[in-house]
């Protein structure tokens, strides 16, 4: 990093993050948690979602635009690119676009990995479109890690749907929610069997490869809010890795930043009364962005902003 960005960096920067929707917002709550201090700006591309059916070179172009409107139009001296999609398809292209550092979701989670594992053997679990692009497994053997990737497609519709809600009213008291468990909602338990069948396909095919995964590594913004839910499912001994944590986490090596003291498991995320700020921003539904958001940041959005970002 530049002196000048480290300079910009010392008080209280202004982080733009990005994602192709709202998802997102999970990367944002744990970059909140870990510098407070810091201005956010967030955009999500909701126009023109989903990224993963569009070509690299369209996925690049609507990326690119969306880090130009953080960088010019509110003042980003740091980007985060929280879409797993643009940072395996298009993180060359907005760090070429763009003058200030920029970070991905995808090398911060492969990391992570890398120093939780022992075996060297990872399970990534993600969108069709991010296991398509083989983007964890190419980073994670950059590392000298075997990963093993599973597309999940029915998680992000139950996360949207709210058939989580058990695990998001209970935080991080593991107790509360293991008093609730037995009471939960049908709809949790829809989410539970499906994360069931999905680790147990996962696991099998990674004994026939004759691997002994003891980490799994969360692949889609979506997924930490299915955390506890995909602790009760992993077999015993099996670590959990979630590269919205782990990019935040990066990001305060990265801009230069003090982080807050280590939370324990049980802490609160940053509230509204926090005073953190932050200026929300989409291309389209922004009713629907004010509705569905707060379940992924953590706290309200606010109001947000709609943005034009032409075709």
């Amino acid at each position: 990093m530049s002196d000048a960005a480290k300079n910009s960096g010392a008080a209280s920067p202004t982080i733009g993050v990005f994602d192709s929707g709202f998802g997102g917002l999970t990367v944002l709550r744990a970059l909140m948690a870990q510098m407070p201090r810091a201005r956010y700006a967030f955009i999500g591309d909701t126009a023109r979602l989903p990224y993963g059916s569009k070509s690299r070179r369209t996925i690049a172009r609507y990326a690119v635009q969306c880090a130009q409107f953080l960088v010019s139009e509110q003042g980003a001296e740091f980007l985060v690119i929280a879409c797993n999609t643009a940072s395996a398809l298009a993180l060359d292209a907005i760090q070429d676009a763009v003058q200030v550092p920029v970070l991905g979701v995808i090398e911060p989670g492969a990391e992570a990995a890398r120093a939780a594992s022992v075996t060297s053997d990872v399970l990534v679990i993600a969108t069709d479109a991010t296991v398509q692009s083989h983007a964890y497994a190419a980073a994670c053997r950059a590392r000298g890690l075997r990963a093993l990737e599973k597309a999940c497609p029915l998680l992000v519709p139950l996360v949207e749907e709210g058939w989580t809600e058990l695990l998001v009213n209970a935080g991080n008291l593991t107790e509360a929610y293991a008093a609730q468990a037995a009471s939960a909602p049908p709809q949790v338990a829809v989410t539970a069997e499906v994360i069931r069948i999905y680790l147990a396909e996962l696991t099998a095919e990674a004994a026939a490869q004759g691997m002994k995964p003891d980490t799994l590594l969360l692949g889609c913004t979506h997924y930490p809010l299915l955390r506890y839910l995909l602790e009760s499912a992993v077999p015993i001994g099996v670590k959990i890795i979630d590269s919205a944590d782990a990019t935040a986490e990066a990001a305060v090596k990265l801009f230069d930043q003090k982080p807050v003291q280590k939370r324990s498991p049980n802490a609160q995320f940053p509230s509204a009364k926090d005073q953190v700020q932050v200026r929300c921003f989409a291309t389209d539904s922004v009713e629907k962005f004010e509705r569905l958001g707060s379940r992924f940041l953590g706290r309200p959005t606010g109001k947000v902003e709609l943005v034009d970002l032409g075709g």
